[in-house]
């Protein structure tokens, strides 16, 4: 049995991305996908005093943005700066900032990116590599891409030799579940629901913030309050 999941890439995504990763044997980032504004390609949350706050890097967007994710590129280098300093600020208080910041802050004041893609890629494989995540991840354009919405996720799993597919639940309202009956593979819908609260800074806990909250707050416990991460 392998199991395979394809989810378009995310800056510093949430606990349930990560353990989504780590419920797989494959991960493949869904690049060749439209890039969309305003959503989770570029940006992502985290906690202050003042309450939950943005962290955006920005885009170069062509037009009326018809282009996929792979293609976009970040418009200047100051972002990297400013996020990190905005994480000092926000986390320096937290138990573990230290032995977080220790690898992280490389990845904002010493690596360069020039695409959304790359910068999401690095940070994804650093946070899996401290949670020692093993889940093989690749990029979608690793394989031929059909027609079809399904057809071709279903078409990308198959030829990632995987037996079962994990979606995450808001893909219920496109996935034809017949086309992966069809051919075999088992489609397994992945649950967010129910995840403990940690200790966490700044006032009422919040759940949908970026993992690091979580890293800078328990550190190795991490795993402690998530359900896939060993």
């Amino acid at each position: 049995m392998k199991k395979v999941a394809v989810s378009q890439s995310n800056y510093i995504p949430w606990k349930g991305y990560f353990d989504m990763i780590a419920s797989v044997d494959e991960f493949i980032l869904y690049d060749d996908m439209q890039y969309t504004r305003r959503d989770w390609r570029n940006r992502n949350q985290i906690k202050t005093p003042q309450g939950v706050q943005w962290l955006a890097v920005p885009a170069l967007v062509k037009g009326k943005y018809h282009q996929k994710i792979r293609e976009t590129k970040i418009d200047g280098t100051d972002w990297a700066v400013v996020h990190w300093k905005g994480l000092v600020q926000n986390y320096r208080r937290a138990a573990h900032f230290s032995e977080i910041a220790a690898w992280l802050e490389p990845l904002y004041v010493q690596d360069s990116y020039t695409h959304i893609s790359q910068l999401n890629r690095r940070f994804i494989e650093s946070i899996c590599n401290y949670l020692a995540i093993k889940t093989v991840i690749k990029n979608s354009w690793d394989y031929t891409l059909t027609n079809g919405k399904t057809e071709r996720l279903a078409d990308i799993c198959v030829q990632a030799g995987g037996t079962e597919y994990v979606s995450g639940p808001t893909a219920k309202d496109y996935i034809d579940e017949k086309v992966f009956a069809d051919l075999g593979i088992k489609l397994t819908w992945f649950e967010y629901a129910d995840y403990p609260e940690y200790p966490q800074l700044w006032g009422e806990f919040t759940h949908g913030v970026t993992i690091l909250d979580l890293l800078f707050n328990c550190g190795k416990d991490s795993s402690r309050y998530m359900r896939h991460v060993a």
